[in-house]
């Protein structure tokens, strides 16, 4: 492991853009850069943006202590449908798991329904004949005479992966193991997943699911990553490479690439991070998370300092907003609502004359018609440069020469002409829309996490994210809003506060009354010693923090509520206090507790990472003496959000902007990256961490 001192690099491969950030030891940014993402080959485009930082900072390649990646390469890949051919293998009566999943509809009235896309066909759903209880206890031994037919079936199928999925592995594992052997024999080109390391978890239905995943983007991700490895050690990094996860933590390549699963959303959980240090920095208690860039928006719900957690979601859903017309992946995953909402999403007209803004989005290539790359669609983009909120020379560093022709043509022709109406209103009308959409996706994911948005504070970043938030806070009720330094980089930027860690949920039945302590004592201390492993492998000179959590609930019920596990080993005189403590949440989450019943523990979870260093970011600032450097103020014409009239709003340049300096909207505030809109009915200040704060004022 390389010197604590030596600088960080992040790269963050987004859909739309690439972002790359180099942090020294102290927390200072260093360099940051914006790079187009290179669907093809999208580590071309990090090196393109990891080139680009190095030179303008002076640095060398081999002088990186770190570098952490996250990538969106996963998540297309199971959305776009991009992986491998996968067969799935069950215990011998079950082969029809995938067919009856829940064994409802997810919309019971539609009567054309979309059934969730499961990856695996019928046809290449293999059973073997074996048996394990759910205590784990064989029943009926895996019959090994069975695999030189179930090997062909699989060759015949033209299978590239498999999915091991058989009944109550999480209690016994032994079965998947031999099986797995055993074909690796007979198929050593196979990449095999098994249930019992993807999701040792109860429920058959998403611990297939989540190992079908798994198996479909492992080819594609060990692939890629021990490309970029190769990549990046004949450039000269000798540091480690880390990966985000999907829970917000740091993990080794060699693990990335054997659970790939655990990198969907790797990308929006450093930015997460992110503004869970923010809010830390800036004593905010309560805060939403708004992260919007060229594809979509994410927003997530932060409390003390720590992004809403959940063991559960689901991926490509058929219906966007309809829980289970996705399909489910069980991992440990930090909680957020994600729409199709970005600077690139495209707007059209519906078959009833309606304004449609997104999911679609025009990406990167060719991107929005303003880019002038040869895009044709009006996106988002194209209603804020119609607007006025962008300097059409400086966008994206100056990477990307803005074409007001085909901004005006592409608004014209999508958007204004089909609504007879002139391309100032149709920005207008797609602005609202989208600003609008993404407001209801938080106040629906408030609500269903019964919180209030109120009191809380907005921290916005992304490269779209300052230029929105003003718009998204209005609908949203909000009236603080935060914007970080560096904010067109958020993502990567958090990915240099993350841990190095690893989770794991593993089910263990037992009566909260009557536990056997020894055994569970025992059990959690296997399941830290198997999550230290992989995190001592990236940092295995640092001390480890342990969490450790019970998944309860009442006997009978089918969800559990989350209760951390007090620091030692349990004794007697803790059962009243975990009693206690889920009577506590209960209450919380639905109101009162039930009496006379009794309560079980499903699953087990533990948590091991090293202690992040206290790191702040810095923004470097030459002024400091209150006041701002641009001599006489800029001003510019723009369509005001909060009017709609044609108004004059105020230019700044954000870097000479000092702590103490208040802005009166309409505004803007230019830095590199990104813009931030100081709409009508808001008012700005440049705090001594050097973060813009909005306020909106009660009258404007």
């Amino acid at each position: 492991m390389s010197s604590k001192l030596d600088p960080r690099l992040a790269v963050d491969i987004g859909g739309t853009f690439t972002d790359v950030v180099l942090m020294s030891n102290d927390g200072s940014i260093l360099s940051s850069a914006k790079s187009p993402t290179t669907h093809k080959n999208p580590s071309d485009g990090a090196m393109i943006g990891v080139h680009r930082v190095l030179e303008q900072s002076g640095i060398t390649i081999d002088q990186i202590g770190l570098f952490v990646h996250g990538t969106t390469l996963a998540t297309n890949a199971l959305i776009e449908r991009r992986g491998a051919d996968v067969a799935c293998i069950t215990t011998e009566g079950f082969r029809d798991i995938l067919e009856i999943g829940y064994e409802r509809r997810y919309d019971q009235y539609d009567v054309m329904i979309d059934k969730p896309d499961l990856l695996v066909p019928r046809s290449h759903c293999f059973t073997v004949p074996e048996r394990m209880s759910w205590r784990g206890e064989v029943l009926s031994p895996l019959a090994t005479g069975a695999i030189d037919e179930l090997t062909e079936q699989i060759e015949r199928s033209g299978a590239q992966a498999v999915a091991i999925g058989l009944l109550h592995s999480y209690a016994n594992n032994h079965h998947e193991v031999q099986l797995c052997r055993l074909l690796q024999e007979h198929l050593p080109h196979l990449s095999i997943s098994l249930s019992s390391e993807v999701s040792p978890e109860a429920r058959e239905f998403d611990r297939l699911c989540t190992t079908i995943a798994n198996a479909y983007i492992q080819p594609l991700m060990a692939g890629y990553l021990d490309s970029l490895a190769k990549q990046l050690a004949n450039e000269g990094l000798s540091s480690p490479i880390l990966m985000i996860t999907a829970s917000g933590g740091m993990t080794t390549l060699d693990t990335a690439a054997r659970l790939p699963i655990r990198l969907v959303e790797s990308g929006p959980a450093g930015g997460a991070v992110l503004a869970a240090q923010m809010a830390k920095q800036c004593n905010a208690d309560s805060v939403l998370s708004f992260d919007m860039g060229g594809t979509t928006a994410k927003l997530c719900l932060i409390d003390h300092y720590r992004p809403q957690q959940a063991r559960h979601f689901e991926i490509a859903r058929a219906s966007r907003f309809i829980k289970g017309s996705g399909m489910p992946v069980r991992i440990p995953v930090i909680e957020m609502i994600e729409i199709g909402a970005g600077g690139g999403s495209i707007a059209s007209i519906d078959s009833l004359d309606r304004l449609q803004v997104g999911p679609r989005s025009a990406g990167s290539e060719p991107g929005p018609a303003a880019y002038g790359k040869g895009g044709r669609d009006a996106t988002v983009t194209d209603a804020d440069m119609a607007m006025g909120y962008f300097d059409a020379e400086r966008f994206a560093e100056g990477l990307l020469q803005l074409d007001s022709k085909a901004n005006a043509e592409a608004l014209s022709v999508e958007v204004a002409q089909p609504l007879n109406i002139n391309v100032t209103q149709a920005s207008i009308a797609i602005s609202e829309i989208v600003n609008e959409n993404m407001a209801n996706a938080a106040r629906m994911h408030a609500v269903e996490s019964g919180k209030d948005l109120g009191n809380r504070t907005m921290i916005a970043f992304g490269g779209n994210g300052p230029l929105h938030a003003t718009r998204v806070a209005r609908r949203a009720g909000v009236k603080r809003i935060l914007i970080p330094p560096n904010p067109g980089v958020g993502s990567a930027v958090g990915f240099l506060f993350a841990p190095v860690s690893f989770e794991i949920v593993k089910s263990r039945y037992t009566l909260l009354e009557g536990i056997q302590l020894s055994k569970i004592n025992s059990f959690l201390d296997e399941l830290i010693d198997d999550a230290t492993e992989i995190v001592e492998y990236a940092v295995p000179a640092e001390p480890l923090q342990h969490r450790r959590v019970a998944f309860m609930r009442y006997q009978g019920q089918g969800h559990e509520i989350e209760i951390e596990l007090p620091d030692h080993a349990l004794r007697n005189d803790d059962i009243n206090e975990l009693r206690d403590r889920f009577e506590v949440a209960y209450r919380q989450q639905y109101s009162r507790p039930v009496p006379g019943m009794q309560i079980e523990i499903l699953n087990w979870g533990v948590s091991v990472s090293n202690k992040p260093e206290r790191l702040s970011v810095e923004h470097n600032n030459p002024n400091d003496n209150g006041v701002a450097l641009l001599g006489e103020v800029l001003s510019r014409e723009i369509t005001c959000d909060y009017t709609g009239d044609k108004v004059r709003a105020r230019v700044y340049e954000r870097s000479q902007l000092s702590t103490g300096y208040k802005i009166e909207g309409p505004a803007l505030i230019i830095e590199p990256q990104t813009t931030t809109l100081v709409s009508a009915d808001f008012k700005a200040e440049i705090d001594a961490q050097k973060n813009i704060v909005m306020f909106r004022r009660t009258t404007s």
